[in-house]
């Protein structure tokens, strides 16, 4: 019988997740998992030879998810209400499901992780931290750490998403509260500005100290710019590399018609892999990528015409058709998954609204292969079906939409949902 101490909501803003303990904690050998898929994969479909369970049908708002090595699952959601901004859910009699419930925290956000001994986790404008037993449980749940506080909240892609190196730094995205940096957002005709006045505060990634208290914004280092916004951030072990994918920008045919056609418009700009290094400038509002071209294009709002280039901007690693929306990457290191999995990148494509007259697109969670560092193969499609079917003409019609993703320590891959925050746990059954 599942014992809950609260009644959950929608509007929780941070998913605490335990399951029970393995016996082997970071054993990768599946057929010693008594955890079996469902009957249906929770409604998803994958690929041969994968199975999905759900561990728990409806978390809130599910944005970002982290998973210890003990099986203690944390998740963030967008949205916070009446001081239940974090849930715990422990899987106490070890069937794979969710049994019993607990809530404590008051703000929403995107960011969640675990880094020496800490949970931290972030609203729009801070990044908190909350000290660990070594058991997993949050000690005092009242009265959380400030590592950084006062950043950008401007209400257009103002969550702080983050990761951690093995240096002891913490980065975070500040998203441009933009489409373009015009002088009127998202006005037809207005100019973008040149230089552009948010770069200066926004549109990167910045690098602060993971273990120092009260930072804010001018304390750390813009460590990457021209980047519209990044949800998808992973620091990458094996490599030592930060990776990020980027939201490309809106609009090229609503506002230039005479250069882009409707269907233009839907797919482009890219979305774009990034490997992000110290200094980097990936171009955006002066850029965008074209992914048939292969190349930075110059924006309208700055002279370009559809066949000009950009040549200031690093190029993405990959590129994707347009307004797929990438809201989280993982690099995944187990070795449940058959070989090829290993040390490639599996994306969460959450959808957009902006693909008009096409269908919506998105709504699934591909596969990317790497090899020294970079892409060694065209992107597979990993799991698919969230959305409820091939027609969806609006966000809001999506059933699901995957969101966060996550290494169990038995290499199982967790996927969060961000409409009522299902979570499903997939394994390699063969």
């Amino acid at each position: 019988m599942k014992k809950t101490v609260y009644s959950l909501s929608v509007g929780f803003g941070i998913i605490l997740l335990t399951s029970a303990f393995f016996e082997k904690p970071f054993n990768d050998d599946p057929k010693t998992s008594k955890i079996k898929p469902d009957d249906n994969n929770g409604g998803i479909k994958l690929a041969s030879g994968f199975g999905a369970t759900v561990v728990s049908e409806a978390t809130g708002k599910a944005r970002h998810i982290k998973v210890l090595p003990n099986g203690t699952i944390y998740i963030k959601n967008s949205n916070a209400k009446d001081d239940k901004g974090i849930t715990v859910l422990k899987d106490t009699n070890g069937d794979g499901k969710a049994d019993e419930t607990e809530y404590f925290g008051n703000y929403g956000g995107t960011g969640i992780d675990i880094h020496n001994g800490y949970l931290y986790a972030s609203s729009n404008s801070e990044v908190f931290r909350y000290k660990l037993d070594v058991n997993g449980n949050v000690i005092d749940k009242k009265n959380p750490e400030t590592v950084i506080t006062g950043l950008p909240d401007l209400k257009q892609h103002e969550s702080k998403p983050f990761t951690f190196d093995e240096s002891g730094n913490i980065y975070v995205t500040i998203g441009a509260p933009s489409n373009v940096c015009q002088e009127k957002d998202r006005q037809k005709g207005s100019p973008g500005m040149n230089p552009c006045p948010l770069l200066e505060k926004n549109g990167g990634i910045w690098q602060f100290k993971a273990d120092k208290l009260n930072q804010k914004q001018e304390n750390g280092v813009r460590f990457a710019t021209g980047i519209r916004n990044a949800v998808a951030l992973d620091w990458d072990s094996n490599t030592k590399t930060l990776y990020a994918l980027q939201h490309g920008r809106d609009m090229l045919f609503q506002h230039f018609p005479e250069m882009f056609s409707a269907e233009k418009g839907a797919e482009l700009p890219s979305e774009e892999f990034l490997s992000v290094k110290k200094g980097d400038d990936f171009g955006w509002p002066y850029s965008y990528y074209d992914l048939d071209k292969k190349q930075m294009m110059l924006c309208p709002e700055y002279g370009g015409d559809g066949k000009k280039t950009y040549t200031k901007a690093k190029k993405p690693i990959m590129g994707f058709p347009g307004h797929w929306a990438p809201n989280d990457v993982l690099f995944y290191h187990s070795n449940q998954f058959p070989a090829k999995y290993k040390n490639g990148a599996f994306i969460c494509f959450h959808g957009s609204w902006n693909r008009a007259p096409l269908n919506q697109a998105g709504y699934f969670v591909a596969f990317v292969p790497f090899k020294n560092g970079v892409p060694s193969g065209p992107y597979e499609v990993f799991a698919e079906d969230f959305a409820g079917g091939p027609e969806i003409k609006s966000p809001g019609d999506a059933k699901s939409r995957p969101m966060g993703l996550a290494e169990g320590p038995d290499g199982s891959l967790y996927i969060t949902d961000s409409v009522k925050g299902k979570v499903w746990r997939v394994m390699y059954n063969k």
